[in-house]
């Protein structure tokens, strides 16, 4: 029989809180669960990249390759076919054609074809619209989406993602006294469409982030931030104050 002393030593050890709880014990099923889970997603973008590249790949080949002369085609001389070689050829047709286009006569004979085009009332508002967007999105010296901005919208204490395109200029930037930003807001999850808008630089918040990660967090609905966030202010002296202590 236990003494009074070793009883009361047993209620004690009861009452004291355990410091550290033991892991909670994962069943089978539960394993093989997280694993399947995990398993998708390591392979889902990898695989998706692969096969969106496949397609691609596939669809330039099956267009471009049957417009090489038979005689020229290296697959007429082969037993089999060279995947890739439409983007090939593809590529070397660009480079080509913007290699003639930067002389003289390259640039005589695109004016030439301006023009035609300028005197069709409905292919010519095409155009134009096209043009103004290729130039903007593809031109090395384009400054548009080049910082991430917070604006408070639809309504002041709610914030949205949006991107810087130019400073306004004209009537617009006369409007008042301070600059006038003008500024793309997407929507999510497509970001090609959305608002643009003319802001104060003053109501403007701009961030650390780069177009990309600014654009990843639209499209992610929120759910993929930068892995760099800078640490607030107020965190970082909280920490240092701790650290004295």
């Amino acid at each position: 029989m236990k003494n009074k002393s070793t009883e009361t030593e047993d209620l004690e050890a009861e009452k004291k809180p355990i410091l550290v709880a033991p892991a909670p014990k994962v069943g089978l099923f539960a394993r093989l669960r997280t694993y399947f889970l995990t398993g998708i997603v390591v392979t889902a973008p990898i695989a998706i990249t692969i096969y969106l590249t496949y397609v691609f790949v596939s669809f330039v080949d099956a267009n471009v390759t049957p417009l090489v002369p038979v005689k020229y085609n290296p697959e007429t001389y082969l037993p089999f076919g060279i995947p890739g070689l439409g983007v090939f050829i593809a590529v070397f047709v660009l480079v080509l054609i913007g290699f003639l286009t930067a002389n003289y006569l390259g640039k005589a004979l695109l004016v030439f074809g301006e023009r035609i085009v300028g005197r069709m009332p409905i292919v010519r508002s095409i155009y134009n619209a096209l043009k103004q967007i290729m130039e903007t999105v593809l031109a090395q010296s384009s400054t548009s989406f080049r910082d991430v901005v917070l604006l408070e919208y639809p309504r002041k204490g709610i914030w949205a993602v949006a991107f810087v395109t130019s400073q306004a200029k004209g009537e617009v930037n006369a409007t008042k006294d301070e600059d006038m930003i003008s500024i793309f807001m997407p929507t999510t999850p497509n970001p090609t469409s959305g608002f643009l808008l003319f802001v104060p630089k003053s109501d403007l918040k701009y961030l650390d982030m780069t177009v990309e990660e600014g654009v990843k967090l639209v499209i992610s609905a929120g759910m993929i931030w930068p892995e760099d966030l800078p640490a607030k202010k107020d965190d970082v002296n909280e920490n240092v104050i701790d650290q004295e202590k």
